[in-house]
Protein backbone atom coordinates (compact mmCIF):
# COMPACT_ATOMS: atom_id res chain seq x y z
CA UNK A 1 0.00 0.00 0.00
CA UNK A 2 1.48 3.40 -0.62
CA UNK A 3 -0.99 6.18 -0.99
CA UNK A 4 1.40 9.50 -1.81
CA UNK A 5 1.70 13.20 -1.13
CA UNK A 6 -1.92 14.96 -2.45
CA UNK A 7 -1.12 17.23 -5.18
CA UNK A 8 -3.77 20.54 -3.92
CA UNK A 9 -3.01 23.22 -6.22
CA UNK A 10 -2.46 23.32 -9.80
CA UNK A 11 16.22 43.20 1.33
CA UNK A 12 16.24 45.53 3.52
CA UNK A 13 19.09 48.32 3.23
CA UNK A 14 21.17 49.29 6.03
CA UNK A 15 22.61 52.50 6.97
CA UNK A 16 25.55 53.49 8.94
CA UNK A 17 27.36 56.34 9.74
CA UNK A 18 29.89 57.41 12.85
CA UNK A 19 30.70 60.38 14.64
CA UNK A 20 33.71 61.52 16.32
CA UNK A 21 33.45 61.83 19.69
CA UNK A 22 35.82 63.25 23.12
CA UNK A 23 36.22 60.14 24.92
CA UNK A 24 34.71 59.36 28.45
CA UNK A 25 36.59 60.81 31.59
CA UNK A 26 35.58 57.98 33.31
CA UNK A 27 35.04 54.17 32.77
CA UNK A 28 31.40 53.09 31.42
CA UNK A 29 29.68 49.85 31.50
CA UNK A 30 28.18 48.64 27.99
CA UNK A 31 24.58 48.68 29.78
CA UNK A 32 23.34 50.43 32.75
CA UNK A 33 23.22 47.87 35.47
CA UNK A 34 19.19 48.36 35.01
CA UNK A 35 19.04 48.24 31.13
CA UNK A 36 18.32 44.92 29.69
CA UNK A 37 20.45 42.89 27.49
CA UNK A 38 20.10 42.88 24.20
CA UNK A 39 17.99 40.22 22.79
CA UNK A 40 19.35 37.96 19.87
CA UNK A 41 17.43 38.03 16.69
CA UNK A 42 15.39 34.96 15.78
CA UNK A 43 16.84 32.46 13.68
CA UNK A 44 15.60 32.84 9.66
CA UNK A 45 13.05 30.49 8.16
CA UNK A 46 14.69 27.36 6.74
CA UNK A 47 14.25 27.07 3.49
CA UNK A 48 15.11 23.32 3.16
CA UNK A 49 14.66 20.78 5.69
CA UNK A 50 17.53 18.80 6.72
CA UNK A 51 18.15 15.38 8.08
CA UNK A 52 16.66 15.45 11.78
CA UNK A 53 17.53 13.26 15.00
CA UNK A 54 13.94 13.35 14.91
CA UNK A 55 10.62 12.58 17.58
CA UNK A 56 10.16 9.22 19.57
CA UNK A 57 6.80 10.26 19.14
CA UNK A 58 6.35 10.78 15.34
CA UNK A 59 7.02 8.34 12.98
CA UNK A 60 5.26 5.85 9.54
CA UNK A 61 2.37 4.00 8.94
CA UNK A 62 3.54 0.23 7.86
CA UNK A 63 2.01 -3.12 6.77
CA UNK A 64 4.43 -5.93 5.64
CA UNK A 65 5.17 -4.73 2.92
CA UNK A 66 5.96 -1.43 2.75
CA UNK A 67 5.72 1.69 4.73
CA UNK A 68 3.42 5.06 3.83
CA UNK A 69 2.76 8.71 5.30
CA UNK A 70 3.97 10.14 8.59
CA UNK A 71 1.88 10.14 11.64
CA UNK A 72 2.22 11.48 15.12
CA UNK A 73 1.16 10.95 18.44
CA UNK A 74 -1.20 13.29 19.99
CA UNK A 75 -1.70 13.60 23.60
CA UNK A 76 -5.42 11.98 24.50
CA UNK A 77 -6.84 10.64 28.00
CA UNK A 78 -6.16 7.06 27.47
CA UNK A 79 -2.86 7.47 25.35
CA UNK A 80 -3.57 5.88 22.13
CA UNK A 81 -4.21 8.88 19.66
CA UNK A 82 -2.45 9.25 16.51
CA UNK A 83 -2.70 11.82 13.49
CA UNK A 84 -2.32 12.02 9.97
CA UNK A 85 -3.64 13.05 6.99
CA UNK A 86 -6.66 11.75 5.56
CA UNK A 87 -5.77 10.78 2.56
CA UNK A 88 -3.30 8.72 3.87
CA UNK A 89 -5.73 6.24 5.54
CA UNK A 90 -9.24 6.66 3.35
CA UNK A 91 -8.90 7.29 -0.45
CA UNK A 92 -11.36 6.32 -3.57
CA UNK A 93 -13.68 5.09 -1.13
CA UNK A 94 -11.79 2.45 0.66
CA UNK A 95 -9.87 2.52 4.27
CA UNK A 96 -6.84 1.34 4.71
CA UNK A 97 -6.82 -2.25 6.57
CA UNK A 98 -4.03 -4.12 8.81
CA UNK A 99 -1.16 -1.99 9.45
CA UNK A 100 0.31 -0.08 12.02
CA UNK A 101 1.76 2.99 13.53
CA UNK A 102 5.88 2.89 13.69
CA UNK A 103 7.01 5.99 15.71
CA UNK A 104 11.15 6.89 15.53
CA UNK A 105 11.32 4.51 12.26
CA UNK A 106 14.65 4.62 10.62
CA UNK A 107 17.27 2.65 9.05
CA UNK A 108 18.20 1.60 5.53
CA UNK A 109 16.13 -1.14 3.47
CA UNK A 110 12.67 -2.36 5.36
CA UNK A 111 13.78 -0.05 8.34
CA UNK A 112 13.53 -0.99 11.76
CA UNK A 113 10.93 0.01 14.39
CA UNK A 114 13.38 1.15 17.68
CA UNK A 115 10.57 1.46 19.92
CA UNK A 116 8.17 -0.67 18.86
CA UNK A 117 5.03 -0.38 16.52
CA UNK A 118 0.99 -0.49 17.65
CA UNK A 119 -1.80 -1.69 15.31
CA UNK A 120 -4.23 0.67 14.26
CA UNK A 121 -7.84 -0.46 15.72
CA UNK A 122 -10.10 2.82 14.34
CA UNK A 123 -9.67 4.87 11.85
CA UNK A 124 -11.87 8.37 11.87
CA UNK A 125 -12.31 10.91 9.46
CA UNK A 126 -14.57 13.53 8.43
CA UNK A 127 -17.57 12.93 6.69
CA UNK A 128 -16.74 15.82 4.38
CA UNK A 129 -13.51 14.21 3.22
CA UNK A 130 -15.38 10.61 3.39
CA UNK A 131 -17.78 11.44 0.83
CA UNK A 132 -16.73 14.51 -0.39
CA UNK A 133 -12.89 14.38 -0.84
CA UNK A 134 -12.75 17.97 0.37
CA UNK A 135 -9.61 19.14 0.93
CA UNK A 136 -10.11 21.57 3.91
CA UNK A 137 -11.06 18.32 5.88
CA UNK A 138 -7.65 16.11 5.17
CA UNK A 139 -6.79 15.25 8.48
CA UNK A 140 -7.55 11.90 10.55
CA UNK A 141 -7.25 10.39 14.26
CA UNK A 142 -6.20 6.67 14.66
CA UNK A 143 -6.81 4.66 17.85
CA UNK A 144 -4.27 2.11 18.43
CA UNK A 145 -4.50 -0.62 19.75
CA UNK A 146 -1.40 -1.74 23.26
CA UNK A 147 1.16 -3.33 21.69
CA UNK A 148 2.58 -6.29 22.69
CA UNK A 149 3.56 -5.85 25.98
CA UNK A 150 0.24 -4.08 27.12
CA UNK A 151 1.93 -0.52 26.59
CA UNK A 152 -0.15 2.37 25.06
CA UNK A 153 1.87 4.44 22.56
CA UNK A 154 1.76 7.63 24.63
CA UNK A 155 3.06 6.13 27.90
CA UNK A 156 6.24 4.33 25.78
CA UNK A 157 7.12 7.80 23.31
CA UNK A 158 5.16 10.70 24.56
CA UNK A 159 2.94 12.95 22.74
CA UNK A 160 2.23 16.54 21.76
CA UNK A 161 -1.09 18.29 22.49
CA UNK A 162 -2.93 19.38 19.83
CA UNK A 163 -4.39 23.06 19.42
CA UNK A 164 -7.97 23.49 18.05
CA UNK A 165 -7.85 27.53 17.47
CA UNK A 166 -4.92 28.17 16.47
CA UNK A 167 -4.42 31.68 13.80
CA UNK A 168 -2.78 31.03 10.81
CA UNK A 169 0.55 33.19 11.35
CA UNK A 170 2.62 30.63 12.87
CA UNK A 171 6.45 29.19 13.28
CA UNK A 172 6.19 25.67 13.05
CA UNK A 173 8.74 22.71 12.88
CA UNK A 174 7.44 20.13 10.43
CA UNK A 175 9.19 16.73 10.63
CA UNK A 176 8.30 14.06 8.77
CA UNK A 177 9.75 10.83 6.49
CA UNK A 178 9.80 11.55 2.48
CA UNK A 179 9.74 7.78 0.98
CA UNK A 180 12.75 5.48 0.15
CA UNK A 181 13.18 7.02 -3.14
CA UNK A 182 14.21 10.05 -1.76
CA UNK A 183 15.82 8.74 1.79
CA UNK A 184 17.02 5.51 1.00
CA UNK A 185 18.46 5.29 5.19
CA UNK A 186 14.68 5.90 6.39
CA UNK A 187 15.97 9.38 8.10
CA UNK A 188 13.43 11.60 9.23
CA UNK A 189 13.96 15.48 7.82
CA UNK A 190 12.47 19.05 9.54
CA UNK A 191 12.00 22.07 8.52
CA UNK A 192 11.29 25.32 11.30
CA UNK A 193 9.89 28.24 9.33
CA UNK A 194 6.74 30.53 8.75
CA UNK A 195 3.24 29.18 7.96
CA UNK A 196 0.71 31.38 6.30
CA UNK A 197 -2.57 31.82 5.04
CA UNK A 198 -2.42 30.30 1.54
CA UNK A 199 -4.74 32.55 -0.68
CA UNK A 200 -5.40 30.01 -3.45
CA UNK A 201 -6.95 27.66 -0.76
CA UNK A 202 -9.53 27.69 1.61
CA UNK A 203 -9.36 30.02 4.78
CA UNK A 204 -8.24 27.08 6.85
CA UNK A 205 -5.40 26.19 4.42
CA UNK A 206 -2.23 27.02 5.98
CA UNK A 207 0.90 26.90 3.75
CA UNK A 208 5.06 26.65 4.03
CA UNK A 209 7.74 27.06 1.37
CA UNK A 210 10.81 24.55 2.40
CA UNK A 211 12.43 21.96 -0.19
CA UNK A 212 13.08 18.49 0.89
CA UNK A 213 8.72 17.40 1.97
CA UNK A 214 8.89 14.60 -0.74
CA UNK A 215 5.90 11.65 -0.88
CA UNK A 216 5.74 10.09 2.58
CA UNK A 217 6.08 12.75 4.25
CA UNK A 218 2.06 13.30 4.00
CA UNK A 219 0.70 13.60 7.95
CA UNK A 220 3.76 15.21 9.23
CA UNK A 221 2.64 17.11 12.47
CA UNK A 222 3.10 21.37 11.89
CA UNK A 223 4.41 21.92 15.55
CA UNK A 224 3.92 25.35 16.58
CA UNK A 225 6.27 26.36 19.75
CA UNK A 226 8.47 23.31 19.79
CA UNK A 227 11.87 23.89 20.84
CA UNK A 228 13.25 19.95 21.03
CA UNK A 229 12.41 16.59 22.58
CA UNK A 230 11.56 18.66 25.85
CA UNK A 231 9.32 21.09 24.96
CA UNK A 232 7.30 19.40 21.66
CA UNK A 233 5.10 22.83 21.10
CA UNK A 234 1.29 21.94 19.86
CA UNK A 235 0.36 20.18 16.87
CA UNK A 236 -1.81 22.79 14.70
CA UNK A 237 -2.74 20.44 11.63
CA UNK A 238 -1.09 17.70 9.67
CA UNK A 239 0.81 18.09 5.82
CA UNK A 240 -1.57 17.53 3.47
CA UNK A 241 -0.05 17.95 0.18
CA UNK A 242 1.86 20.62 -2.50
CA UNK A 243 2.49 21.27 -5.47
CA UNK A 244 6.12 20.46 -5.14
CA UNK A 245 8.39 18.79 -2.61
CA UNK A 246 8.79 22.89 -1.90
CA UNK A 247 5.23 24.14 -1.22
CA UNK A 248 3.45 22.27 1.29
CA UNK A 249 0.17 22.37 3.10
CA UNK A 250 -1.71 22.12 5.81
CA UNK A 251 -5.50 22.20 7.58
CA UNK A 252 -5.51 23.66 10.91
CA UNK A 253 -7.27 21.99 13.48
CA UNK A 254 -10.52 23.15 14.04
CA UNK A 255 -13.95 22.55 16.46
CA UNK A 256 -14.35 19.49 13.12
CA UNK A 257 -10.78 18.11 13.93
CA UNK A 258 -11.38 18.61 18.06
CA UNK A 259 -14.79 16.84 17.79
CA UNK A 260 -13.20 14.02 15.27
CA UNK A 261 -10.34 13.81 17.72
CA UNK A 262 -12.08 13.39 20.93
CA UNK A 263 -14.67 10.30 18.87
CA UNK A 264 -11.10 8.40 18.29
CA UNK A 265 -10.05 9.50 22.41
CA UNK A 266 -12.81 7.62 23.55
CA UNK A 267 -12.75 4.52 20.92
CA UNK A 268 -12.56 0.79 22.35
CA UNK A 269 -9.57 -0.95 21.00
CA UNK A 270 -10.01 -3.94 18.99
CA UNK A 271 -12.47 -2.38 16.84
CA UNK A 272 -12.58 -1.69 12.56
CA UNK A 273 -12.72 1.29 10.31
CA UNK A 274 -15.18 3.89 11.85
CA UNK A 275 -16.03 6.71 9.65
Amino acid sequence: MLWNRRTLWSGALVLAAAAACAAPTHSASPHAPDEPPPRAAAPSPQTSAVPSAGLSWVGVLLDDEDRWCTASVVDSPRGNVVATAAHCVFEYGTYASDFSFAPGFRGGGKGSSPHGTWKVAAIRVDDRWRKEGDEAYDYAFLTLEPDARGRQVQDAVGAARPEWSSGPGRRVTVVGYPNADHNPANRPIACTTDARHDADQPPEMLRIECAGFWDGTSGSPWLADHAGPGRPGRVIGVLSGGDTDTESTAVLFGARARALYEKAAGEGVGRGPAG
